[in-house]
């Protein structure tokens, strides 16, 4: 059944989060819903249950999925990635919503834009905080709960839209909480070590 405009908004809450951890995790699992028919997408996205498109997102995931529990390794792999996730999230978003007024289109893909960056950057400042950690277990904690959180948010949203997006609206305002105490922590660790060195 098609998606009202009200579940596509909520629907693109939710990938536009999920796809700001892991935007091939994310791809992947629309395209395998689309594709065993679980969920009807815009036709702009059809091209989603391509298996050439769903083959080359689980190949890139599986990449991501060892590169991303590197510690250190993975600052930098995230760092690349904010040029994919977010301009990723934001295409999405402005072919989902290719039958709304080029305006309302507009907004969308801002939205869905700014959602995987909110997302990408609560996921890098976090890792930022954890890749000093001498062992690498918490690092690969983190990686498995992002991998796993853009997989069900992704799912989520294509079973209860509206509840997906009420999800993802809570954790914009964790990561906003998170991202501010992390900055504050490395602002004064910096400080810190300026000031060893100063002596």
């Amino acid at each position: 059944m098609p998606l009202s405009p009200n579940e596509l908004v909520a629907l693109l809450i939710a990938v536009s989060f999920a796809a700001g951890l892991n935007v091939y995790a994310t791809v992947a699992t629309l395209g395998l819903l689309a594709h065993t028919r679980w969920l009807e997408l815009p036709a702009s996205l059809h091209i989603l249950g391509d298996w050439r498109i769903i083959a080359a997102a689980l190949a890139l995931f599986v990449v991501e999925f060892f590169a991303d529990k590197i510690p250190a390794f993975d600052l930098i792999w995230n760092a690349l990635h904010t040029f994919i996730r977010i301009p990723i999230a934001a295409l999405l978003a402005y072919q989902a919503t290719a039958s709304l007024t080029p305006a309302e289109q507009l907004c969308a893909t801002l939205a869905g834009g700014m959602i995987a960056f909110i997302a990408h950057g609560g996921k890098t400042a976090v890792r930022a905080a954890v890749t000093p950690s001498p062992e690498p277990f918490s690092n690969m904690a983190l990686s498995l709960g992002e991998d796993s959180l853009a997989i069900f948010l992704t799912w989520m949203a294509t079973w209860n839209p509206y509840i997906a997006a009420g999800i993802v609206v809570i954790l914009i305002l964790i990561t906003i909480v998170l991202v501010r105490f992390v900055w504050r922590a490395l602002v004064r660790l910096f400080r810190g070590a300026e000031q060893e060195v100063a002596r």
